[in-house]
């Protein structure tokens, strides 16, 4: 009997035991939820528009493997990995995207997103992101918000291309934070918007005067 009553309470630890490794296994670490895109590319400028309108229509913005889906992607040298308990509240390409769609509509500038088939005269515009990462220089420094982006603009057409170019932009974080390397990340994409549309509206104007 005193044998029964210790195989079963040696079941019960183990029992319990194994019960709370898998509570511990099935609670993640807690995770903050972020956003960038709010800023606006073009607050203050007063930018106004007295030129044609260029019908311009935007292909899905491309994204590297590495910098796409809700994690924040940091780089020091030939390293990469990912903040921890850090997420975008959307896929970064899908946040980007919108606070470029933004940035055209606020700019106030010739050109106009087209959401409908091009028109006769219309352009193509191709935005590949190649870069999109705080950088360290060393682990545990101030990191910068580092954007690089490939344009191409084309007559579809003939497919021909009417201009192609590379904009970098490098946003200091100030601090090794989360929120201040997010709000790095919300600047650099606001000036990053704001140099493709001007670049867009300029290389797009120029197209239809040739």
């Amino acid at each position: 009997m005193i044998r029964s009553t210790l195989m079963i309470a040696a079941a019960s630890v183990a029992l319990s035991g194994a019960l709370s490794g898998c509570a511990l296994l099935s609670s993640p670490d807690p995770v903050q939820l972020y956003r960038f895109g709010g800023a606006s590319a073009f607050a203050g400028t007063g930018a106004t528009s007295a030129c044609p309108d260029v019908h311009v229509s935007m292909r899905r913005v491309d994204f590297p493997e590495a910098a796409r889906g809700d994690r924040l992607l940091a780089v020091t040298g030939a390293e990469a990995a990912y903040i921890k308990g850090a997420r975008w509240v959307s896929p970064a390409e899908t946040l980007f995207e919108e606070a470029l769609r933004n940035a055209f509509l606020d700019g106030g500038t010739c050109t106009v997103l087209s959401s409908g088939p091009l028109t006769r005269d219309g352009l193509l515009l191709s935005v590949d992101v190649r870069r999109f990462e705080a950088a360290y220089a060393a682990p545990g420094a101030v990191p910068d918000v580092n954007i690089v982006v490939l344009l191409r603009l084309v007559r579809p057409g003939d497919r021909s291309i009417v201009a192609e170019d590379r904009i970098s932009v490098s946003e200091g974080a100030g601090e090794n934070r989360q929120s201040a390397i997010v709000a790095a990340f919300d600047r650099a994409t606001a000036e990053a918007s704001r140099q493709i549309v001007l670049w867009t509206d300029q290389q797009g104007f120029q197209a239809m005067r040739d």
